[in-house]
């Protein structure tokens, strides 16, 4: 039988290894990033490697477009969808792995190419179905809550403030 300071040992060497690759990857990952720009070349966007927006550049020429908002939004979109290949070729530490899989499979789901017209099917975004089928707009507002009620202070006039006219040990 093996010895348990062995075991530990043997252990503790495979813990880290597990951590040295885990932040190995994590430098990798930290790396990728991707950059797109509209079909017209007036908007530039970035995107980190989790998908946000990380840079933004719009150019004079678009600037009054109606649908200036929509076109970011499409822009954003389709650098989003490219981060799957985008982190396949960025994180060499885990290609070929079942981690790698499941990640650029979760990416792909998360970040779906949009169609030529920026309609995303299922996405939240420009262009997105909403559930029963119709057609988002982004220019459309959702509407505004109704302001909370204001309720008067319970207190039916009497000040029983510390500094008040009171005795303040009723």
């Amino acid at each position: 039988m093996t010895n348990p300071e062995q075991l530990f040992a043997a252990f503790e060497a495979k813990m880290a290894q597990a951590q040295q690759q885990a932040d190995r990857m994590r430098a990798e990952m930290a790396t990728v990033s991707v950059a797109e720009r509209s079909r017209d070349g007036q908007i530039a966007v970035e995107v980190n490697h989790l998908g946000n927006l990380v840079g933004l550049e719009i150019g004079h020429a678009v600037r009054d477009k109606p649908d200036l908002a929509g076109e970011i939004l499409r822009t954003v979109q389709v650098a989003q969808s490219r981060l799957a290949a985008a982190v396949e070729s960025g994180v060499p530490s885990i290609a070929g792995t079942d981690t790698m899989t499941e990640l650029v499979g979760q990416l792909h789901r998360e970040y779906p190419e949009p169609e030529p017209d920026g309609f995303v099917e299922g996405g939240g975004g420009y262009g997105a179905r909403a559930d029963d089928g119709s057609r988002f707009i982004a220019e459309e507002e959702p509407p505004k809550p109704a302001p909370p009620a204001v309720r008067p202070p319970a207190n039916d006039g009497v000040d029983d403030d510390y500094f008040g006219d009171g005795d303040y040990l009723r």
